[in-house]
């Protein structure tokens, strides 16, 4: 089921509060798209599938156009999310790393088509423009009268934010529009890409900003770890548990599925000649598709149970009903 954004807020909130993390994966395709909620419902997982613009304006969906690309991601996304196979699947739409001059048309148009939860890339933002964006998405969905779930973040890779800037950032958003903010993403020491210095990671960084957002916003908000590719699972885990409830996976996954990828051609080159009794099965995306995920499916499973994750879909689905 695709999580609308007030269920999505309901999740968000649950993972918090009960020590574990959602995975969030930068989904290229549509065929890495039903790897995420194979892999979900095989652990009785939720799972986020976000995007960032290179998504929403690549070939797959938008073609140039990243408006376009949000309106065939979503269809894509709910048409499979609501199928019976995954119907028991918590599934998250969100969106990540739009920046440029396009953002708030972008941002707003999936607030308005109704994507689970929204965020931005601030990281060629001062900390007053990443407020007013931040706050003038708030200000559309109050105006527009449209649910809205939001993650707002810091300098994700500028090494270990200050607390006084959660304060500065989260705080005052909070305090002009209270209840829009759901996650917060300030730096703890990882970096985007597959070079980071996992060793910089600092959970201890985790904690003190979960603990500080809760306190300003009077509810919990979990931490969104950003940059989590190369961090090994007790990382994962004390991150987990000092606090974060959602782990975007973006640089990994597609090293995973290009590799794989990248076999597949390799150990097919025969049967890809032309004359080759076989050549449509081997040439065919559908022979490609699923050699990747045989490979692709068994890692994500992995990251989600590395994050506590397995079994929380059951869990959820209980809590929403006794807590409605």
């Amino acid at each position: 089921m695709l999580l609308t954004p007030p269920q999505a807020r309901r999740l968000y909130e649950h993972a918090a509060g009960n020590r574990y993390a959602i995975l969030a994966i930068n989904a290229d395709s549509p065929a890495a798209i039903t790897d995420c909620l194979i892999a979900a419902s095989a652990c009785d997982a939720p799972v986020i599938v976000e995007t960032s613009l290179w998504q929403l304006t690549g070939h797959s969906f938008g073609s140039g156009d990243p408006l376009l690309g949000i309106d065939r991601y979503l269809a894509d996304l709910a048409t499979l999310a609501s199928a019976e196979r995954f119907a028991e699947v918590p599934v998250v739409y969100h969106t990540d790393h739009i920046k440029g001059p396009g953002t708030m048309e972008i941002l707003t148009h999936a607030i308005r088509k109704g994507a689970s939860s929204v965020s931005l890339d601030s990281s060629e933002m001062s900390a007053r423009e990443n407020i007013e964006t931040m706050s003038r998405l708030c200000a559309f969905a109050g105006e527009e009268n449209l649910p809205a779930t939001l993650e707002m973040e810091a300098g994700v890779d500028d090494g270990v934010t200050e607390l006084e800037e959660t304060r500065e950032l989260f705080g005052k958003v909070e305090a002009d529009h209270p209840g829009y903010l759901a996650l917060w993403a300030p730096g703890v020491g990882t970096q985007h890409g597959l070079g980071s210095d996992a060793n910089a990671f600092n959970p201890d960084a985790v904690r003190a900003h979960r603990e500080l957002a809760s306190e300003l916003a009077g509810r919990p908000v979990g931490i969104a770890l950003h940059g989590s590719s190369g961090l090994a699972e007790d990382q994962l885990a004390a991150g987990v548990e000092a606090g974060v409830a959602k782990v975007n996976w973006s640089s990994e996954s597609l090293l995973i599925r290009s590799a794989a990828a990248r076999a597949y051609y390799q150990e097919n080159g025969e049967r890809l000649e032309k004359g080759h009794p076989d050549f449509k099965g081997a040439a065919m995306d559908n022979g490609l598709q699923q050699a990747v995920s045989e490979v692709y499916v068994p890692r994500v499973r992995a990251r989600i149970e590395a994050l506590n994750g397995a079994g929380q879909a059951s869990a959820f689905r209980e809590w929403m009903e006794k807590t409605k």
